[in-house]
C-alpha cells in the first residue's frame, strides 16, 4: 500500500521556507512580517523624541510656571500694546478740520488771531511793569498802580464794576418764542471763545462765570432773572470776531433763522459799547483784610 503523505511540519510551508521567514505580498512588494509589530512602537518614540512636538502637559507647565525669558517677553508685549493703545486713543481724539466748510475755518482762524493779539498785549504789558519795578525808580508806586490796575481788571471780570469799551451789539427777534435756555447759553459760550471779556442781556443781566440760564412756562430765565423779547446781547470785546462768532455755519444767525425758530438777528458793531449791569459781591464768610 501507498503509505500516506506526511503532514507538512508547522514551521515549514509547502514550499520548504520556514513559517517565520515568510512572505506578504501587498501590491507586489515584500514586507518583513518580524518587523511589523515593532512598527507602532517605533513611531511613538520618534514622535516623543520630536522636539518640535510639545505636550499639552509642557503647555500649561510654562504658562503656570513660566521662565525668565518669557516673562521678559510678556512685558515687551505689554509695552508695546499699551503704546499702540495710547496711540490710537490719540489720533482719534485729534480734531479732524478735513470736514469743515470753508466759512468755519476762516472763522477758527480768526479767533486764534484774536487771541494772539490779545495776549501779546498782555505780555507786553507785563514785560513794561516788570522793566518798571526793577528800575527801582519809584518801585512802590509802580507796584501800587499795577495792584489797583489788576484790581479793576478783576472787578470787571467778575461782573462787580462797570465797563465800556468796543464791542458789538446784538438783537434777536423771536416772534414765535422759540429761542431756547441751550441755545442763548451756546451762544454765550461762542462769544467767550471769541474774546469777549464783558457780557450782559437785555441791559439788566451781567453774564459772568456763575450765570446759569433755564426756561419755564413764562419764558427764558438768565441768574432767576426774566428775560424779556427782543433779547439784546451787549459784548465787549472785538468787534470783528464777535460778529464771526454768532454767523458761522451752525451758530446763532443759521439758527434763529432757520424755519424752525422763524426768527431774525441784527449784529451791530459799536466803538463805545457801556455796561452797567454788575452783580453783588457776596460776603466773605471767613476772610478779612490783613
Amino acid at each position: 500500500m501507498p503509505e500516506p503523505l506526511d503532514a507538512p511540519d508547522e514551521g515549514e510551508r509547502r514550499d520548504g521556507q520556514p513559517a517565520d521567514a515568510g512572505t506578504a505580498s501587498d501590491g507586489g512588494g515584500v514586507t518583513d512580517q518580524a518587523e511589523q509589530p515593532d512598527a507602532p512602537r517605533r513611531a511613538i518614540v520618534d514622535e516623543a523624541s520630536d522636539p518640535g512636538t510639545i505636550g499639552w502637559r509642557e503647555l500649561v507647565r510654562d504658562f503656570v510656571k513660566p521662565g525668565r525669558a518669557q516673562v521678559v517677553f510678556a512685558a515687551i508685549l505689554l509695552v508695546l500694546g499699551l503704546a499702540v493703545a495710547m496711540q490710537v486713543r490719540t489720533l482719534a481724539s485729534e480734531t479732524d478740520y478735513s470736514t469743515l466748510r470753508h466759512d468755519d475755518l476762516v472763522q477758527m482762524l480768526d479767533d486764534l488771531t484774536a487771541e494772539s493779539r490779545r495776549l501779546e498785549a498782555e505780555i507786553a504789558d507785563l514785560e513794561a511793569t516788570r522793566t518798571r519795578l526793577q528800575s527801582g525808580v519809584d518801585s512802590e508806586r509802580v507796584a501800587r498802580e499795577e495792584a489797583q490796575r489788576r484790581l479793576d481788571v478783576l472787578a470787571i471780570l467778575g461782573g462787580t464794576a462797570p465797563a465800556q469799551g468796543q464791542g458789538v451789539r446784538i438783537t434777536i427777534n423771536d416772534p414765535q418764542r422759540k429761542v431756547t435756555a441751550e441755545l442763548l447759553l451756546n451762544t454765550i459760550e461762542e462769544l467767550r471763545d471769541a474774546g469777549a471779556e464783558v457780557m450782559a442781556i437785555n441791559g439788566t443781566v451781567r453774564v459772568v462765570a456763575s450765570t446759569w440760564f433755564s426756561s419755564d412756562a413764562q419764558g427764558l430765565l438768565a441768574a432767576g432773572q426774566r428775560i424779556s423779547r427782543p433779547i439784546i446781547i451787549e459784548v465787549i470785546g472785538d468787534p470783528h470776531a464777535l460778529t464771526e462768532a454768532v454767523r458761522f455755519s451752525g451758530g446763532l444767525v443759521s439758527e434763529v433763522e432757520d424755519d424752525r425758530i422763524g426768527g431774525t438777528v441784527t449784529v451791530v458793531s459799536d466803538d463805545k459799547v457801556t455796561i452797567t449791569a454788575v452783580v453783588a459781591a457776596p460776603d466773605n464768610r471767613y476772610a478779612k483784610p490783613a
